[in-house]
């Protein structure tokens, strides 16, 4: 669950409790090329005041005048769709005749949005169910196979950290990642044995970890939500990571270093029970070729391919055909 919608919550909450009529809108449904993803969110107040998105911006002002009209979701909640014909599609911003569905609800004590954002600030990943016909919401802890489902007549969504990310290393690179990812929607590990980094790593809601990297790999039961990336440059330390981390159904797995460091890696790890298979999983060197040369822009370049790795986009590896003898990348940090 990304920043954004956790935005939504908090002000369907804070406005509530000031006494305002608050509407939440969820994403259900989308044909064609729909500007926001399924189960995003919005929230309105009564004032018109506006949080979130679902489209490039005209919707949300045709929403915006229902809501202070009291002609939507007032009483209950109700399914709304914008940009079935083309004119609509016009009409409403979006593009190539994009079409969205909608679930409108009224925000009530029977929405249980209070419980369900304790839940996410303790990191757990939370399932809410909401009965159209009632408004009343259910809540319980959910798994990362949970999806988003719609039948006409309850809505299931899915909040919280969805997916997993263990670095290693505490370095200036690992704090950039652990807050970046944390907008994506990651449960962010930080896994780092030495004495001299372990004091100096503070990200707010970040886990961290003084074991050996592999034991953190084994520990957190890697599944097809996870993803690792080795930052430290210490074979003794990177390399104990991936060992495991290729051996487990990560989706993603990566190494910081030059491609000559990665190279040299490969070869260490075809001493140890991995197949080539297994080993042709690592990206390394990590991250898309951006010219990167500060932590920051490192860790925009790796989160930039994890996020194509996990939506299925194939990305063509330039750091081969465009980088030079020494990935930029590596520049920043000292080299193995």
């Amino acid at each position: 669950m990304d920043n954004v919608d956790i935005s939504v919550l908090r002000a369907a909450i804070d406005w509530r409790r000031d006494g305002h009529r608050v509407t939440l809108g969820t994403v259900v449904r989308t044909w064609g090329s729909a500007p926001r993803p399924v189960g995003a969110m919005v929230v309105i107040r009564d004032d018109g005041q506006i949080i979130g998105s679902v489209s490039g911006g005209c919707v949300e002002d045709d929403l915006v005048e229902k809501v202070m009209a009291g002609r939507i979701a007032h009483d209950r909640p109700e399914l709304a769709t914008y940009g079935v014909k083309t004119e609509d599609a016009q009409r409403w911003g979006l593009p190539c005749g994009g079409t969205l569905q909608l679930v409108f609800e009224p925000v009530t004590a029977d929405s249980r949005l209070v419980e369900l954002h304790d839940m996410i600030a303790r990191h757990e990943l939370a399932v809410r169910e909401l009965d159209l016909a009632t408004g009343q919401a259910t809540l319980r802890s959910g798994n990362r196979e949970d999806t988003l489902l719609f039948d006409g007549k309850v809505l299931r969504t899915v909040h919280g950290p969805r997916y997993r990310l263990l670095l290693i290393g505490a370095g200036q690179v690992s704090q950039y990642l652990a807050s970046m990812a944390q907008s994506l929607g990651y449960q962010v590990t930080v896994c780092d044995p030495r004495e001299e980094y372990a004091g100096g790593f503070d990200v707010a809601g970040v886990d961290f970890t003084r074991e050996m990297p592999d034991d953190a790999v084994v520990a957190m039961n890697f599944d097809t939500h996870t993803a690792c990336v080795a930052l430290t440059h210490d074979p003794k330390l990177d390399d104990l990571a991936l060992m495991e981390a290729l051996k487990s159904p990560a989706f993603y797995v990566g190494a910081l270093g030059s491609r000559a460091n990665n190279d040299k890696r490969r070869r260490r790890l075809e001493e140890f029970d991995l197949s080539a298979s297994e080993i042709a999983r690592l990206h390394g060197p990590v991250g898309l070729y951006l010219g990167s040369k500060t932590p920051p822009e490192i860790a925009v370049s790796v989160l930039a391919e994890m996020t194509a790795v996990k939506n299925g986009v194939t990305v063509a590896q330039s750091h081969a055909a465009k980088a030079p003898a020494v990935d930029p990348g590596a520049c920043a940090l000292p080299s193995a």
